[in-house]
Parts: C-alpha cells; structure tokens; sequence
C-alpha cells in the first residue's frame, strides 16, 4: 500500500523534532519553543511537533501562532495528547501538515473501535494533511484482541504513516519490533517513535523511514531538559552520513 506521506519531506529519512512544551509560564513555554524550533530548523532537522507533553492546550496556540507565521514555508505537526479532536481542529486551524495519533489501532475493544473509525474517517474527509498513527505504541493499551498483524492492515487505512514505540518515553525502540511491523506493513511509511539516537539511527533508519525525536536531542537526553544544538548536529550528521552511503 503507497502513501504519499514521504513525499512531504525534503530528506528520505525525515527526522522530525518534539517539542515538549516545556516551561512554568506561557511566556517561557513559548520563549524556550522558539530558541528550540530555531534550533531544530538551523540544523537539518526536516520538522517540528508541537505536543502539550508538558505544556497545555492553551501553549499550544501561541507555539502554532507563531510557526504559522513565520515558518509557513516549513513542515510541521500537532500532537495534542488524549483530544484527538483537538489535534485536528489546530492542524486546520494553524496549517500544520501532519498530526500525530498515538493510537491509531488496537487500542479499543470493538464496538468502541467501530466509533472511532467513523471519527477518523469524519476529519480525513476535513483535513488535507497527513496522519502518523500509532500501533501497539508507548503507554498505549492493547484491547482490540486482533493480531499484530490485523491491527497494523487496520491502521494503514486510517493513517499515512504507521509510528513504532517501545514502551516509554525515551526507551529504544529494538530493532525486532521495527523489524516486525516493516515485515508486515511492507512498503508503507514507518517512523521510529521513541528512542533513536546517534548511535542506533543507523541500523533503526536501515529499516524505518524517518523518525520523532526528543529525549536524545536534549541537553540531558531526558525529555525534561532542554534542546542542544550539538545533540541534534550529531543525529543528523549520523543520519546525512547513512544517505551519502545509501547513493554510493
């Protein structure tokens, strides 16, 4: 199954940037966002996520303000956690490209899952961008009682592009879970959704397609410090380094 969600980047192996939203007022959320988003976009990284990880809605809005105007020539996205809706409505709203649903599949027993469906189905028809959707991913539960398998063909129908996790935030992904989804999904887009570093992006962006990044790209590697713009110069450097090899 083709998506034509890889053709929205400029890199063949994207790498999207998080941000966390991070700060004790609406003023510092947005002032340590925009050294961040500056930092990100000067240094290769192919896009931005805006996620009220530890923000609010409400810094959200000044945050996607802000992208909107002045960096509408540049790719960005919405997480807004747990309010799928919301996601949507500020994706319209603000011009991002793409959101990011941690739960595309899998996560609802089955008559819930047929609401949902229809829910989904309902903002494709409204949205033109893109969806990264989430299967079997970090503090997701499992309550579908379908196979892998199944849940994965389920959400290549609801989303442009399937987001593969370990368990928590900052955890590697191991290969054999990024292994197992390229298995089944075959061609169709697949980001690494936590947990890639400089070290491991080479063997994880040998099977995947591009990736979300944030706890490694902080000062701390912990997704409660701040960007530094020598974690993310080595990630890229790691990543632009398998693409020359790939054209040899």
């Amino acid at each position: 199954m083709q998506s034509k969600f890889m053709e929205l980047f400029p890199s063949k192996k994207p790498i999207i940037g998080m941000l966390h939203l991070k700060g004790s007022t609406t003023e510092e959320v947005l002032q340590i966002a925009k050294q961040e988003i500056d930092i990100y976009y000067e240094n290769g990284v192919d896009a931005v996520l805006v996620e009220n990880y530890f923000g609010t809605y409400h810094h959200m809005i000044p945050i996607l303000e802000y992208l909107q105007k002045n960096y509408h020539d540049h790719i960005y996205g919405v997480n807004c956690l747990y309010q799928n809706t919301l996601s949507f409505e500020l994706a319209i709203k603000y011009g991002a490209h793409f959101i990011q649903i941690d739960a595309i599949s899998g996560h609802l027993i089955e008559r819930e899952d047929i609401s949902y469906a229809e829910f989904i189905k309902l903002y494709r028809s409204r949205y033109s961008g893109y969806i990264i959707g989430g299967v079997r991913f970090k503090h997701q539960p499992y309550l579908s009682g379908r196979s892998l398998e199944d849940d994965l063909k389920i959400a290549m129908t609801r989303c442009d592009a399937i987001a593969v996790s370990q368990d928590e935030t900052g955890q590697e992904t191991s290969m054999e879970k990024i292994l197992e989804f390229r298995n089944i999904i075959g061609d169709f887009p697949l980001i690494v959704g936590a947990g890639m570093t400089a070290e491991n992006c080479t063997k994880q962006l040998s099977v995947a397609d591009g990736a979300i990044v944030g706890s490694y790209f902080k000062d701390t590697h912990i997704a409660t410090g701040v960007v530094c713009e020598n974690h993310v110069e080595k990630l890229i450097s790691a990543r632009d380094a398998l693409l020359e090899r790939e054209l040899k």
